[in-house]
Protein backbone atom coordinates (compact mmCIF):
# COMPACT_ATOMS: atom_id res chain seq x y z
CA UNK A 1 0.00 0.00 0.00
CA UNK A 2 1.43 3.37 -0.61
CA UNK A 3 0.32 7.03 -0.31
CA UNK A 4 1.36 8.14 -3.70
CA UNK A 5 3.87 11.07 -2.22
CA UNK A 6 6.86 10.44 -4.26
CA UNK A 7 9.95 9.97 -2.04
CA UNK A 8 12.38 10.55 -5.06
CA UNK A 9 12.59 10.37 -8.40
CA UNK A 10 15.19 7.65 -9.26
CA UNK A 11 17.28 6.85 -12.48
CA UNK A 12 16.47 4.13 -15.14
CA UNK A 13 19.86 1.95 -15.78
CA UNK A 14 18.40 -0.49 -17.81
CA UNK A 15 15.50 -2.83 -18.88
CA UNK A 16 16.63 -6.43 -20.04
CA UNK A 17 14.14 -8.78 -21.18
CA UNK A 18 14.02 -12.55 -19.18
CA UNK A 19 12.02 -15.64 -19.74
CA UNK A 20 9.20 -14.23 -17.60
CA UNK A 21 9.43 -10.95 -18.77
CA UNK A 22 12.14 -8.45 -18.08
CA UNK A 23 14.15 -7.25 -14.94
CA UNK A 24 14.27 -3.11 -14.45
CA UNK A 25 17.66 -1.63 -12.58
CA UNK A 26 16.86 2.18 -11.08
CA UNK A 27 19.77 4.04 -9.71
CA UNK A 28 18.12 5.40 -6.13
CA UNK A 29 19.63 6.37 -3.12
CA UNK A 30 16.91 5.28 -0.96
CA UNK A 31 17.25 3.53 2.24
CA UNK A 32 15.99 1.86 4.60
CA UNK A 33 15.33 -1.49 2.29
CA UNK A 34 15.30 -4.92 1.92
CA UNK A 35 15.16 -7.92 -0.66
CA UNK A 36 11.61 -8.78 -0.87
CA UNK A 37 10.06 -5.01 -0.17
CA UNK A 38 7.45 -3.37 -2.20
CA UNK A 39 8.48 -0.16 -4.38
CA UNK A 40 6.35 1.69 -5.85
CA UNK A 41 7.91 2.67 -9.86
CA UNK A 42 6.00 4.98 -11.80
CA UNK A 43 2.70 3.73 -9.49
CA UNK A 44 3.67 0.12 -10.16
CA UNK A 45 3.76 -2.19 -7.30
CA UNK A 46 7.40 -3.90 -7.38
CA UNK A 47 9.63 -6.27 -5.48
CA UNK A 48 13.03 -5.43 -5.03
CA UNK A 49 15.03 -8.74 -5.70
CA UNK A 50 18.51 -7.01 -5.73
CA UNK A 51 19.70 -4.46 -4.20
CA UNK A 52 24.01 -3.38 -4.58
CA UNK A 53 25.09 -0.04 -3.88
CA UNK A 54 22.37 2.54 -5.48
CA UNK A 55 21.06 -0.10 -7.95
CA UNK A 56 17.69 -1.68 -6.71
CA UNK A 57 16.87 -4.62 -9.21
CA UNK A 58 12.89 -5.36 -10.09
CA UNK A 59 11.33 -8.45 -11.87
CA UNK A 60 8.52 -7.46 -14.14
CA UNK A 61 5.57 -9.83 -15.48
CA UNK A 62 4.31 -9.71 -18.78
CA UNK A 63 1.37 -8.88 -17.31
CA UNK A 64 2.97 -5.65 -15.21
CA UNK A 65 4.73 -5.11 -19.20
CA UNK A 66 1.95 -5.11 -20.81
CA UNK A 67 -0.68 -2.78 -18.63
CA UNK A 68 2.02 -0.23 -17.75
CA UNK A 69 4.44 2.23 -18.71
CA UNK A 70 7.07 0.63 -18.07
CA UNK A 71 7.65 -1.66 -20.92
CA UNK A 72 8.80 1.75 -22.76
CA UNK A 73 11.70 2.90 -19.96
CA UNK A 74 14.96 3.27 -21.35
CA UNK A 75 18.13 4.03 -19.58
CA UNK A 76 18.54 7.73 -18.19
CA UNK A 77 15.10 8.08 -17.89
CA UNK A 78 13.22 9.28 -14.46
CA UNK A 79 11.00 7.25 -12.68
CA UNK A 80 8.97 8.23 -9.64
CA UNK A 81 9.94 5.86 -6.53
CA UNK A 82 8.03 5.27 -3.57
CA UNK A 83 8.34 2.91 -0.46
CA UNK A 84 5.22 0.84 1.03
CA UNK A 85 3.79 2.41 3.91
CA UNK A 86 4.66 1.17 7.65
CA UNK A 87 1.96 1.37 10.00
CA UNK A 88 1.94 4.51 11.73
CA UNK A 89 3.16 6.61 8.43
CA UNK A 90 0.82 9.40 7.69
CA UNK A 91 -0.86 9.56 4.36
CA UNK A 92 -0.61 12.72 2.65
CA UNK A 93 -2.04 11.56 -0.36
CA UNK A 94 -4.36 9.02 -0.79
CA UNK A 95 -4.79 4.63 -0.70
CA UNK A 96 -2.92 3.42 -4.01
CA UNK A 97 -2.26 0.08 -4.02
CA UNK A 98 0.18 0.10 -6.98
CA UNK A 99 -2.17 -1.58 -9.14
CA UNK A 100 -2.61 0.18 -12.76
CA UNK A 101 -6.08 0.82 -13.98
CA UNK A 102 -5.18 1.62 -17.33
CA UNK A 103 -2.44 3.95 -19.02
CA UNK A 104 -3.44 6.85 -21.32
CA UNK A 105 -1.70 9.49 -23.29
CA UNK A 106 -1.61 13.07 -21.39
CA UNK A 107 -3.79 15.21 -23.84
CA UNK A 108 -1.11 18.37 -22.72
CA UNK A 109 0.84 19.66 -19.93
CA UNK A 110 0.76 23.74 -19.79
CA UNK A 111 2.00 25.63 -17.43
CA UNK A 112 -0.47 28.35 -15.83
CA UNK A 113 1.61 31.31 -14.01
CA UNK A 114 3.58 29.07 -11.30
CA UNK A 115 1.25 26.19 -11.87
CA UNK A 116 0.69 23.38 -14.57
CA UNK A 117 -2.43 21.98 -15.79
CA UNK A 118 -2.40 18.52 -16.75
CA UNK A 119 -5.17 16.69 -18.99
CA UNK A 120 -5.51 13.19 -19.42
CA UNK A 121 -8.31 11.27 -20.91
CA UNK A 122 -10.06 8.37 -19.37
CA UNK A 123 -11.85 5.63 -21.09
CA UNK A 124 -15.43 5.89 -20.99
CA UNK A 125 -15.57 2.80 -19.13
CA UNK A 126 -13.68 3.86 -16.64
CA UNK A 127 -15.74 7.91 -15.91
CA UNK A 128 -17.95 6.57 -13.51
CA UNK A 129 -15.09 6.12 -10.72
CA UNK A 130 -14.00 9.49 -11.68
CA UNK A 131 -15.58 12.66 -9.93
CA UNK A 132 -14.62 16.47 -9.61
CA UNK A 133 -12.41 16.87 -6.40
CA UNK A 134 -11.76 13.19 -5.96
CA UNK A 135 -8.26 11.71 -6.35
CA UNK A 136 -6.52 9.86 -9.19
CA UNK A 137 -2.66 8.43 -9.15
CA UNK A 138 -1.08 9.11 -12.05
CA UNK A 139 2.43 7.32 -12.54
CA UNK A 140 2.45 7.05 -8.46
CA UNK A 141 1.42 11.06 -7.45
CA UNK A 142 -1.02 11.30 -5.65
CA UNK A 143 -3.34 14.12 -7.40
CA UNK A 144 -6.88 15.86 -7.22
CA UNK A 145 -9.37 16.30 -10.26
CA UNK A 146 -9.85 19.50 -10.83
CA UNK A 147 -12.91 19.21 -13.26
CA UNK A 148 -13.98 16.62 -15.85
CA UNK A 149 -14.76 17.68 -19.79
CA UNK A 150 -15.80 14.80 -21.94
CA UNK A 151 -13.74 11.89 -21.13
CA UNK A 152 -10.89 14.35 -20.62
CA UNK A 153 -9.76 15.38 -16.62
CA UNK A 154 -8.31 18.48 -15.96
CA UNK A 155 -5.18 17.97 -13.02
CA UNK A 156 -4.02 21.41 -11.27
CA UNK A 157 0.42 20.44 -10.39
CA UNK A 158 1.94 22.94 -7.65
CA UNK A 159 5.30 23.84 -8.44
CA UNK A 160 6.36 21.62 -5.57
CA UNK A 161 4.83 18.21 -7.08
CA UNK A 162 6.44 19.14 -10.73
CA UNK A 163 10.02 19.74 -9.89
CA UNK A 164 9.65 16.81 -7.38
CA UNK A 165 8.46 14.07 -9.69
CA UNK A 166 8.71 12.71 -12.94
CA UNK A 167 6.28 15.56 -14.22
CA UNK A 168 8.92 17.77 -15.29
CA UNK A 169 10.52 15.43 -17.67
CA UNK A 170 6.50 14.95 -19.66
CA UNK A 171 5.17 16.02 -22.72
CA UNK A 172 2.28 15.83 -25.07
CA UNK A 173 1.36 12.15 -26.06
CA UNK A 174 3.56 10.40 -23.04
CA UNK A 175 1.73 7.62 -21.66
CA UNK A 176 0.91 7.82 -18.00
CA UNK A 177 -0.32 5.05 -15.58
CA UNK A 178 -3.69 5.47 -14.32
CA UNK A 179 -4.40 4.10 -10.86
CA UNK A 180 -8.49 4.85 -9.85
CA UNK A 181 -9.25 5.64 -6.35
CA UNK A 182 -9.92 1.95 -4.59
CA UNK A 183 -12.78 3.50 -2.41
CA UNK A 184 -14.47 4.64 -5.52
CA UNK A 185 -13.79 1.35 -7.14
CA UNK A 186 -15.85 -0.75 -4.37
CA UNK A 187 -18.65 1.62 -4.54
CA UNK A 188 -19.42 1.53 -7.90
CA UNK A 189 -18.65 -2.20 -7.62
CA UNK A 190 -21.46 -3.16 -4.37
CA UNK A 191 -24.16 -0.25 -6.30
CA UNK A 192 -23.50 -2.70 -9.61
CA UNK A 193 -24.38 -6.10 -7.63
CA UNK A 194 -27.20 -4.15 -5.75
CA UNK A 195 -28.20 -3.13 -9.30
CA UNK A 196 -28.03 -6.67 -10.36
CA UNK A 197 -29.69 -8.35 -7.30
CA UNK A 198 -32.79 -5.95 -8.27
CA UNK A 199 -33.19 -7.28 -11.56
CA UNK A 200 -32.91 -10.71 -10.59
CA UNK A 201 -35.62 -9.93 -7.59
CA UNK A 202 -38.04 -8.28 -10.50
CA UNK A 203 -37.35 -11.39 -12.82
CA UNK A 204 -38.50 -13.77 -10.02
CA UNK A 205 -41.23 -12.23 -9.12
CA UNK A 206 -42.57 -11.86 -12.66
CA UNK A 207 -42.08 -15.74 -13.36
CA UNK A 208 -43.52 -16.71 -10.05
CA UNK A 209 -46.56 -13.77 -9.64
Amino acid sequence: MFSGIVEEVGIVEGLKPTPGGARLVVRSSLGELKLGDSVAVNGVCLTLVEWKGQLLSFDLSQETLSRSNLRFLKKGDPVNLERALRVGDRIGGHFLQGHVDFTSPIEALSQRGEHWELRVRVPKEYLPYVVEKGSIGIDGISLTINYIQGEIISINIIPHTYQNTNLRSRKKGDLVNVELDILGKYVVNYLNLLQRDARIEKLWSGLWG
